[in-house]
Parts: C-alpha cells; sequence; structure tokens
C-alpha cells in the first residue's frame, strides 16, 4: 500500500472515530465535508483530525434539549419552540450609519420553558407581518443577557409546520400562566393591594425607584414591581381597581414569581370587572411557620406604634385580630402596612403571611413586606365576626353592641395607660406594645415607655399588660398578660 492511501485511511478513520464519539443527527457525509470546509477555512493551522474535534464540539454546543437547557456562555445553540407571542418592531439608529435598524422580540416556548428570542433587521419585519402564536420554529442563535434574562440573538429561523410542541399558545396571560423568563406579558388582574414609592441608589451614582403591588385573577395572584418612572403608578391605584398590565416580565425572587413592569411597559386601569376568590387556610387550622393566606372579620383593633430598631432606624407596627368560622388569630401588621385602612367588622384577607409563637403560646400571623393585605367590598362576614365578639364580650348582639365593647376596650386600655403613672415605688399597671424584647423589655403605649423587668417570652410587636412595682422606671413585673 502506497504511503499516501495509508494517510488518507488513517484521516478517514480518524474522522469515523470523532464522528461516532459524537452520537450526533448529523449523516457522515454532512460532518465529512464540514471537516474538509474547516481545514480549508483555517489554512493548514488544523489538520482534518482537529478540525473534526471542531466541528464535533461546534454541534455539541448547539444541540439542546429543550428551552430549559439554554445558558448564558454557550457559543449557539439549536432548538424547536412554539411561539407563544410576537412583540412590536423597534427601530433605533445605528452609530455611524445612515441606515435604522430594526429588532423584534419574540416569546417562545416548549414543554420545559419559554425564552424570548431577538430577531434584527430584515429578518425581524419579516417576522412580524407574517409570525403569529401557535407557529413553530427552528431556532439557531446565541444566547445572552438581554432587557428582560436571558434571551437568544437569532442567527437563522424557519418555520416547521410538520413539528408539534406541545405547550398552548396565549395572548391575555392568566397569572396561572406566568413562568420564570416570560416577556411580552399582557395580563389583566385586580389591585389587591398597594405599597409605596421606594428610592435607592444605583452604581453609576443615579437614583432608580421601585414600587410594589399585588394583583389577582381567577387562577390566583402575583406580586408586581414597577421600575422608575412606572414607580410612581402605584401612588394613582388602589386596591379593587381592575388593570391591564402591558408588556411585562418574569422574574423570580426568593422562590416565587414576580411580573416586572419597566419603562417599556404600562399599567392601565380598565373597566372590566376581574374576579379573585382566595383560597384561605382555616384558622383552625394553622401551624407554627406555616406561610399562608388567611381571611376573616376584623373584631378587634390596637393603635400604631412606633419603635426603634438595633440599627437606629424607626418601625411600625399595629395589631388586629380577625375571626372566622374555626377559630380567631392576632396579626401582626409591620411597616407600611401598618398603616392600612382597617376597621371593626371589615372582613380582609392577608396573604404569604407567617405564622409565629404569640403572647402566652398562643399564635399569631405576621404580615411583613412579602405579604398583601385587602379589606373586601362585602363586609358582611365581618360584620358578623364583630358580632360574634361583641356578643361573647357584651352578652348583646349587633354591630351597636360591638361598637360599645370595643369602646369600653379602648377605655380600659387608656386606663391602664395612666396607672402606670402611679406614685414611685408603687405598684403599677401598664399596657403597650414590645418594642424590645431584650433584658430589659421595653413597652411603649404611644405616648409614653417602660422598662420591664420579666421572665415571660414576649416578642417584638405583642401588646400587654404587665403589674409590678415600678422602681427608677423599671417596673419589676409579677405579672404578665
Amino acid at each position: 500500500m502506497r504511503e499516501t492511501d495509508l494517510r488518507q485511511n488513517t484521516i478517514m478513520g480518524a474522522i469515523e472515530d470523532v464522528y461516532e464519539d459524537l452520537d450526533a443527527d448529523v449523516p457522515f457525509e454532512e460532518f465529512e465535508a464540514a471537516v474538509e470546509q474547516k481545514v480549508e477555512d483555517m489554512g493548514g493551522l488544523a489538520d482534518e483530525e482537529t478540525a473534526a474535534m471542531l466541528i464535533a464540539h461546534e454541534l455539541r454546543d448547539e444541540e439542546v434539549n429543550g428551552v430549559a437547557d439554554i445558558e448564558p456562555g454557550m457559543d449557539e445553540v439549536k432548538f424547536l419552540a412554539k411561539v407563544m407571542t410576537v412583540g412590536e418592531v423597534r427601530t433605533f439608529e445605528r452609530d455611524g450609519e445612515d441606515e435604522d435598524g430594526h429588532v423584534l422580540n419574540v416569546e417562545v416556548a416548549d414543554e420545559s420553558g419559554r425564552i424570548t428570542v431577538s430577531l434584527w433587521d430584515n429578518v425581524a419585519v419579516d417576522a412580524k407581518e407574517h409570525l403569529s402564536p401557535g407557529d413553530v420554529l427552528r431556532i439557531m442563535g446565541r444566547p445572552k443577557e438581554g432587557y428582560s434574562g436571558l434571551e437568544v440573538a437569532v442567527d437563522k429561523v424557519e418555520p416547521d409546520d410538520d413539528a408539534e410542541v406541545n405547550v398552548e399558545a396565549v395572548e391575555q396571560y392568566r397569572v396561572e400562566d406566568l413562568t420564570m423568563g416570560a416577556s411580552d406579558v399582557d395580563l389583566l388582574g385586580k389591585v389587591l393591594d398597594v405599597d409605596t414609592v421606594r428610592t435607592f441608589d444605583r452604581d453609576d451614582g443615579s437614583e432608580g425607584k421601585v414600587s410594589n403591588m399585588t394583583v389577582g385573577d381567577e387562577t390566583g395572584r402575583v406580586r408586581v414591581t414597577m421600575w422608575d418612572e412606572m414607580a410612581d403608578r402605584v401612588e394613582e391605584l388602589e386596591a379593587g381597581r381592575s388593570v391591564e398590565i402591558v408588556d411585562g416580565y418574569v422574574r423570580e425572587r426568593d422562590g416565587s414569581l414576580e411580573l416586572h413592569v419597566g419603562s417599556r411597559g404600562a399599567i392601565d386601569e380598565v373597566d372590566e370587572d376581574v374576579e379573585y376568590v382566595p383560597e384561605t387556610t382555616d384558622i383552625a387550622d394553622l401551624e407554627l411557620d406555616d406561610v399562608v393566606d388567611i381571611a376573616g372579620g376584623v373584631i378587634e383593633t390596637s393603635e400604631k406604634r412606633t419603635f426603634d430598631r438595633d440599627d437606629g432606624s424607626q418601625g411600625q407596627v399595629r395589631n388586629v385580630r380577625i375571626k372566622d368560622d374555626t377559630g380567631e388569630i392576632r396579626v401582626a401588621l409591620w411597616g407600611d402596612k401598618a398603616d392600612r385602612d382597617i376597621d371593626l367588622a371589615d372582613r380582609v384577607v392577608f396573604t404569604d403571611v407567617e405564622i409565629q409563637d404569640g403572647w402566652q403560646d398562643d399564635l399569631e400571623a405576621s404580615a411583613g413586606w412579602r405579604s398583601s393585605v385587602s379589606v373586601l367590598e362585602d363586609a358582611a362576614g365581618g360584620a358578623s365576626a364583630a358580632g360574634d365578639a361583641a356578643d361573647r364580650d357584651a352578652g348583646q348582639g349587633g354591630l351597636d353592641s360591638f361598637d360599645a365593647g370595643g369602646t369600653a376596650a379602648a377605655a380600659t386600655a387608656e386606663a391602664d395607660g395612666a396607672d402606670g403613672d402611679a406614685d414611685e415605688g408603687g405598684v403599677v399597671e401598664f399596657t403597650g406594645t414590645v418594642v424590645q424584647a431584650g433584658d430589659p423589655v421595653v413597652l411603649d403605649d404611644g405616648t409614653q415607655t417602660r422598662s420591664v423587668n420579666t421572665s415571660a417570652k414576649l416578642r417584638l410587636g405583642e401588646e400587654v399588660t404587665v403589674r409590678g412595682v415600678e422602681s427608677d422606671g423599671t417596673i419589676d413585673a409579677d405579672d404578665v398578660f
């Protein structure tokens, strides 16, 4: 056998070995042709075996099992997906060029997840005219971090009418349709709760703004985060209003999905009636460390208390007590939620509250930054609970008797607070909110504070009454109730 034939056989054997290890859905003839082209393109810098290994590496990078396998840093990916939504073509000026550029974002999905693909220039214009939700595409492109997170900049795309992708295309999202990475989201919902606008400093020294609200529909609820100029919309919205969120995108925070709205999006009030029915847990079924939704009629309220945190900042808390058909529980409203307009006999829904140890081993619910507070328009349940509380405490029926009982309780609280002004060295009673749970405990009744020596286990935000001898401004509590 001649030396050239031997070398050719050796080359072919090496290419075949690389091809067999690749296990790709590519005919050997196409693979061999790609290897020859790679050798020619590299101008002799790589032999056939090296070129075969390079082609195999490129093919492995391109093949992904599904959208969920796409990650930042991949050179190029190929995948099959169904069109979910088609955005609007955006026109922009290119630096140093007379001709404008065009870009179109299309959200696609398969059984494993969703992702945005960006189409450019003439391809974008053509796709806007011909693409529709439900179309199945074969896509090749480069993963990158975009405006709304991970997206694929498309190098090549073609329709595949014969392929099937088992996901349902949606034009108007519901809460249950939201998935991580979804973009160009239009959602109709009812405002359940709104927070205030907060400012923050960016790394570049500029100031940003952010606000939150919670919206719900018949399928569930979601926390909405609004950025910069969109953050101010929260000051124009009220709980109970119906809104349409346009061009939002989905992110994950602490294991939960959130819908974000930036400068490209919009939030518009609409006249449509959106139904939201919360799925709440019975108070009797609550367990320590649960994070749940609860609802009930308000049977007790307290005044808002302010306190100093260890870091020098000031916090605030307000307690209310609610009742359902199975029991009752105290709810601590922290931060801005302490300012919620909640009155006796209101029916209120609290979402994402944490069940904690309360006073005298009772459970209590803590409504923090992740929680939402919604006063329902139909207060019949609250009135019933209020009436039950009044019957229990005053022995009479109806809201009038409940209001009287509430007034009497307030008067008793005021008297307890006044008792705190007893002569130095005497036995006093003092009622207030725990604003420091350490040693000593500090109580605040809104006008004055008292330090308390006690072995009782108290929690921050509890409203308690202590009785004992006061000396040098500190009460040695014999009783805590």
